[in-house]
């Protein structure tokens, strides 16, 4: 995996067409694998024998993982995206009432204000740029930086360095001292944030999840209160921020498109569902381990193997999405038959955030484009920064003329 990121779409199209499994090599030679092909992804998340909990990692338990191994959070965090069965279930649980459907719908109005208040910085920073703004940074980055840190109880002083430092841990080109320092001091803001909600308690999820804490018995420990805000953070932005992003790119890129969502002929939400297939946020997520060995699509996967899932790829999988799978389409989320993407995940681990994230994207979409209905973008696609991860999918910057 290359890991300084970039597009993945080309080198997809090359390995699905070898099979909907394919061999790979981690940083520091870490031999690990990926699976691609959308049905196999599917029966892989939802597989009996394939776990999160990083004791089935062979590499990591025989001790051949560095602490700075950039990927090292990934299976070594406290939370629910480690962690199987009862385990799986009671943290899942402690944030799940968060993200209910009507949980989430109750924060519109307050998704709605934040996103007014940062079209008009936007504006102005378009104003001082001559015309050409940063959209990732004034608008597409702050909006659910902000949800996720009110919701969470974390004071605005604080949101700029924990995005930094959470775009650090995701970082696939990151050397083992920044990696070390990154998830140090990511954890030591996060403990500091969670001291300060100790000491003056509110009604936002920290709060529940240190009284949860608190309550004793075995509710919540406190790794495994660190890591579930390490989670929320990381999950809470970083994937609606590409989404955002992403979404406004193909927009802008495929001007027809745009046309057909502010015409009427489908909606903001059929274009978030596109671009969550066509550009998925998450190209390829770790890790998952088999507890035995798996034969996937006439490829075995030795058992403890860290694999990756590969979202993007999936997403373009022409065996399931047709021969037009690399066209981008808002029409065809509305089709008759239309297969759902997994970008969002499948089984058990699907993400719990993802209503907050439908809903942020759509409402963000819809009143950008309608604020600014000449919003382009100030230079060429190809010209746009990509991110240095093979995790994470999108650009580092969206300069836009509005």
């Amino acid at each position: 995996m290359d890991p300084s990121g970039g597009c993945p779409h080309a080198a997809n199209a090359r390995l699905l067409a070898r099979g909907a499994a394919a061999h790979i090599v981690l940083p520091d030679e870490v031999a690990g694998m990926a699976v691609l092909g959308h049905e196999a992804l599917k029966d892989f998340l939802a597989h009996p024998d394939v776990a999160k909990d990083a004791r089935h990692f062979t590499a990591l338990r025989d001790g051949r993982i560095g602490a700075g191994w950039p990927l090292r959070t990934f299976a070594t965090v406290r939370g629910m995206t480690t962690a199987d069965g009862d385990d799986h279930r009671r943290l899942r649980s402690l944030v799940s009432t968060a993200f209910t459907a009507r949980r989430v719908q109750q924060l519109r109005p307050r998704i709605e204000e934040l996103t007014e208040a940062l079209l008009d910085d936007l504006a102005g920073a378009a104003e001082a740029g001559g015309g050409v703004a940063d959209l990732r940074r004034h608008f597409a980055l702050p909006l659910p930086m902000g949800v996720i840190g009110e919701l969470l109880g974390v004071e605005a002083e604080h949101r700029v360095a924990l995005h930094h430092l959470s775009n650090q841990v995701v970082a696939t080109d990151i050397s083992p001292e920044q990696a070390v320092a990154a998830n140090r001091d990511l954890v030591s803001l996060l403990a500091h944030i969670a001291a300060t909600r100790a000491e003056r308690p509110g009604d936002d999820l920290t709060s529940a999840l240190i009284a949860a804490r608190d309550e004793g018995g075995d509710r919540l420990s406190q790794e495994e209160l660190i890591g579930t805000l390490v989670l929320m953070i990381i999950a809470g932005h970083e994937t609606t921020l590409n989404l955002i992003t992403n979404t406004v790119r193909a927009l802008c890129e495929h001007r027809d498109q745009l046309d057909l969502v502010r015409g009427g002929k489908v909606s903001w939400a059929d274009a978030v569902e596109e671009t969550l297939r066509w550009d998925a946020p998450v190209s390829y997520f770790p890790f998952r381990y088999p507890v035995r060995d798996l034969t996937v699509d006439g490829t075995v996967i030795p058992k403890g193997t860290p694999v990756l899932a590969g979202y993007s790829a999936a997403g373009r999988d022409p065996a399931v999405h047709g021969p037009d799978a690399e066209l981008f389409d808002v029409t065809r989320p509305g089709r008759p038959g239309a297969v759902r993407h997994l970008s969002l995940g499948h089984g058990a681990h699907y993400c719990l955030g993802a209503p907050l994230a439908r809903l942020e994207a759509t409402i963000a979409l819809e009143r950008l484009f309608t604020r600014f209905p000449d919003l382009d973008l100030a230079v060429p696609e190809t010209d746009l920064p990509r991110h240095s991860s093979f995790v994470g999918n999108s650009v580092q910057a969206l300069p836009v003329r509005i």
